[in-house]
């Protein structure tokens, strides 16, 4: 007798295996999880669920493989996408009421439509913070997904892509995708235990997307695996080979930053991260630890001039948070919008240009290597404390996102794994970038880095 709950934990491309074999079928899965998706209603995941488009696909796919002639290595696997991606047949709510009574859509956007040609199965649309404005997921709109990995005391699902990270750790779908401005899929992605991707800017198309910021905007699969991460990426750019090769750990070199990113961090981060590069190292990784300026300076610079996130994201949205709609919207998201308006042309400069001498300083520190590091300081904090105070998820939420924004400013390609656990059971997660347009170069070493960092996972009672 088929095992379908145990089959429909499988990685995507485990699932696509299980067709191929004729261990079940598109529909058995697809009926499986949509079962699943209704009975954690709850739990605030998905915002809109394309029942009738999934089965139609599902059936599209049991015939095509019936036929021997699959799409894709993914074709009949579910997915799930965050709302601010237009899908044929739901509205697009930007995790916003406001958005959300807008009309429904008529086609799939670019990345969404490629995935359906390569024969995925759409199962719906996922919760997200607020016109993606945040690194905690907190929505008072849609209310805020709960992090599967603490079904007692609601903990944040990481953000923006907060439906994304948790209905892959859920069970409710194998993948899912998600944006990344600061670190909206790594966060997530680091919070529920699950493998997130952060795409280089412009490799995967974002025509069409809700924006938020569009110098730093991208779109990036959050996974069960690298290999599924490595997939998607395939087929959401409609390409027709994957060129990431798993790479040799011995030809691995990784940068450790000595300043910044381990700051404030807790003991079981530190500890895990820690582990992770022993485990690296006595596998024939090179690892070095250096000083890295840049990440001095883009605390130093955001200090004195704010951020670009929020400058283009006052200019995306300056008529609505300027007018009497602004009620509607989150007041967390709308003081980090009003934060761009008090921005000046000096400010806005100052950060181009800052950027333009940073990136290239560190692709020359690192000679090659990734830099390595927690993907947070912190693993998933409680909701409770958030919600009782603006002071205290401001300055949580600027922690969680401090490692993972250093990237985006940096304009770095990124994978975050999970690495073990705190004494609570919350994951923790290691992140490791490589410069713009590395990302093959990424995907293929993170293909060989995943077995040895999920071999020296281990729970930290610190």
């Amino acid at each position: 007798m088929t095992d379908i709950e145990a089959i429909a934990n499988r990685t995507g491309a485990g699932i696509a295996l299980a067709y191929r074999s004729g261990e079940t079928t598109p529909m058995e899965l697809v009926d499986c999880l949509l079962a699943r998706i209704e009975a954690a209603k709850a739990d605030n995941v998905f915002i809109t669920v394309t029942a009738s488009r999934a089965r139609a696909e599902a059936k599209a796919s049991a015939e095509r493989y019936r036929a021997g002639r699959p799409l894709s290595a993914l074709d009949g696997v579910p997915i799930a996408w965050k709302d601010l991606i237009d899908i044929a047949g739901a509205p697009t709510t930007a995790g916003s009421k406001f958005f959300g009574s807008g009309p429904v859509k008529t086609a799939d956007v670019a990345c969404a439509a490629n995935a359906a040609a390569a024969g995925m199965v759409t199962m719906g649309k996922l919760n997200m913070t607020e016109m993606a404005y945040s690194g905690l997921g907190l929505n008072p709109h849609y209310g805020t997904p709960l992090n599967p990995n603490d079904r007692k005391t609601p903990r944040s699902p990481g953000g923006s892509s907060s439906g994304s990270g948790a209905a892959v750790a859920a069970k409710l779908v194998p993948c899912a995708i998600g944006t990344d401005t600061g670190g909206s899929v790594r966060i997530p992605s680091a919070f529920n235990g699950v493998v997130g991707y952060k795409s280089s800017c412009g490799r995967i198309d974002a025509t069409g997307l809700f924006p938020l910021a569009r110098t730093y905007d991208t779109i990036g699969p959050l996974a069960r695996s690298v290999e599924d991460c490595i997939l998607l990426d395939r087929v959401l750019r409609g390409a027709i080979t994957a060129e990431a090769l798993r790479g040799d750990l011995r030809e691995i070199s990784l940068l450790v930053p000595t300043n910044v990113v381990m700051n404030e961090a807790q003991p079981a981060v530190t500890a895990n991260f820690e582990r992770s590069l022993e485990a690296l190292a006595k596998a024939g990784v090179a690892v070095r630890r250096e000083r890295v300026d840049v990440l001095d300076d883009i605390i130093a610079m955001n200090a004195r001039h704010g951020t670009l996130t929020a400058a283009e994201a006052y200019c995306e949205y300056h008529e609505l948070v300027d007018s009497e709609n602004v009620s509607q919207i989150d007041r967390r998201v709308v003081k980090r919008i009003m934060d761009g308006k008090r921005m000046t042309a000096f400010d806005l400069l100052s950060i181009q240009r800052g950027r333009q001498r940073m990136i290239p300083q560190l692709v020359r520190q690192l000679r090659g290597a990734l830099l390595v590091m927690p993907t947070s300081p912190i693993t998933a904090p409680e909701v409770a404390p958030l919600e009782q105070s603006d002071e205290v998820f401001h300055k949580v939420n600027l922690l969680a996102l401090r490692n993972t924004m250093l990237g985006n400013i940096l304009d770095l390609c990124a994978v975050a794994m999970p690495n073990g656990t705190d004494a609570a059971g919350m994951p923790t997660s290691i992140l490791f970038s490589a410069p713009h347009g590395e990302d093959e170069k990424l995907l293929a070493a993170a293909m060989s880095i995943e077995p040895v960092v999920a071999a020296g996972k281990g729970e930290r009672k610190t």
